[in-house]
Order: C-alpha cells, then structure tokens, then sequence
C-alpha cells in the first residue's frame, strides 16, 4: 500500500471519528420531548455505527467481508441522512441552518462509500 493510499485511510477514519462526535453533539441538542428523545437515539444509533463498521472492513478477512461491512455502513449513513432530513423538516430544532453542515458532510460520506464500494466490487 503506497503512502498515499495509508493517508486515504487515515483521512476516512479521521473524518468518520469527528462525523460521529458531531453526531453525538447534535443528539445532545435535540428537544427533550418523546419525538426529540426518539429520534435523537435513532441518529445517535445510525450517525455513529458508520465509525465502527468502517474499522471492521479495515479489519475484513476477504474482500467480500470487506464489501459487506461497507455495505452496511453506508447503509446507516444513509439512514442517518433520513433522520437529519427529517428533524429539518418538522423542524425539531429552531436553528435548522445548523443541519446543513451535517447533512452536506452525510451526503459526501455516502459518496465515498458508494465509490470505495464499487473499486472493490470492480476487483473482485
């Protein structure tokens, strides 16, 4: 693996670590009332899963493992894109302008996933 490649990695867990943390953040400011608490706990479940399924795809024992939790990853992110999209629709924050910023980097992490996930596949 070239040097390059090591930093590519790097960046994606970095970059996964601090979508989570700010996941975790955003949770925190929800509304206490059942639908805050409810859909704080969906995000939280969804926004920081990815972190996690991303390390064990570095840790896969073939490339279909590794596809495999990809796949699961991005699925999550893209739930996760759901609920951001939704707590703007109700709103369930008065800042709304605050979820831009998440749900842009959302969308490009899905990008990354849906791209890495077809390298692998493509090499199969």
């Amino acid at each position: 693996m070239s040097a390059e490649n090591d930093r590519s990695v790097f960046d994606l867990e970095e970059r996964l670590l601090e979508f989570a943390a700010r996941i975790i953040r955003f949770a925190e400011a929800l509304p206490n009332t059942a639908a805050g608490r409810h859909v704080a706990g969906q995000v939280l479940r969804s926004g920081s899963s990815p972190m996690a399924q991303h390390g064990e795809a570095q840790a896969a024992e073939s490339r279909r493992d590794f596809i495999h939790k990809m796949k699961i990853a991005l699925k999550e992110l893209r739930e996760t894109d759901r609920w951001l999209k939704l707590i703007h629709r109700v709103p369930l924050l008065k800042k709304t302008e605050l979820l831009e910023p998440l749900i842009q980097e959302t969308d490009e992490l899905i990008r990354v996933f849906v791209t890495s996930i077809k390298t692998a596949e493509a090499k199969k």
